[in-house]
């Protein structure tokens, strides 16, 4: 079993430290720490860095802490403690920056719509606000109306982006490392493993079979921010200064 490395251990910590005492002291902290929409009046610019420290759930917080561990230990014992913490923050962000970037895209789209239906500003705001509309109005069906308005009111929590970063250095610094799931048990190559689960998030993302409120573009996100570090990082780790 890999031993507990440093920034690691603090990171498990204090994920598990924001997850059980708020259950304890029956506080929601949802409204401060969780990622919101821009445009929702709980939106805080801080909310980029402390979504990675909420989890929506006991299996949520489990699997993350899981997959930080088994695959952030290597990089933090191959990069160091300063270095890791910098990957891990790097990939969270922006994976929350790309979350908000698709949303916002998705969100304009529908908001334009509704303009040129002659809805005011105002008038939007306001179905946003009561979530209620008039239907002879408004031409769009009942499900873009809903995505539109869950868009703007359901916040982001987790830190699956950050470690999604971290899945995808893994598989650049191991790539032959077999890697297995209790839903594939078979081993299979961190080359070939980690990027079949992307494709799999970018699919559900793309395409909305998603099963369960989860926010596939954070995963993407977050891996790309990481591929991007990892291997730049990589590419030149062999220079001379």
């Amino acid at each position: 079993m890999q031993r507990l490395t440093e920034a690691i251990k603090h990171l498990i910590i204090i994920n598990v430290i924001m997850f059980i005492v708020p259950q304890f002291l029956n506080l929601d902290l949802t409204n401060i720490l969780a990622l919101h929409f821009p445009k929702n009046e709980h939106f805080g610019i801080w909310q980029y860095v402390t979504h990675i420290f909420m989890h929506g759930g006991f299996y949520h917080i489990l699997f993350n802490m899981y997959g930080l561990w088994a695959f952030g230990t290597p990089l933090e014992q191959m990069w160091g403690k300063n270095k890791f913490l910098f990957f891990y923050f790097s990939a969270g962000i922006g994976a929350g920056l790309i979350y908000t970037l698709v949303n916002y895209y998705q969100f304009n789209g529908t908001y334009q719509q509704l303009i040129s239906m002659g809805l005011s500003a105002q008038d939007i705001q306001n179905i946003l606000t009561t979530g209620s509309y008039n239907e002879n109005i408004i031409s769009l069906s009942n499900k873009q109306m809903s995505e539109f308005y869950s868009l703007y009111h359901t916040p982001a929590v987790g830190a699956s982006g950050a470690v999604y970063g971290v899945l995808v250095a893994f598989a650049l610094a191991y790539p032959n490392a077999k890697l297995a799931l209790i839903f594939f048990p078979v081993p299979v190559a961190a080359k070939y493993f980690i990027p079949l689960i992307l494709a799999g998030d970018l699919f559900f993302g793309l395409t909305k079979y998603s099963v369960g409120n989860i926010a596939h573009f954070a995963h993407v996100g977050g891996a790309l921010i990481g591929f991007i570090i990892a291997w730049y990082w990589k590419k030149n780790q062999f220079r001379i200064h």
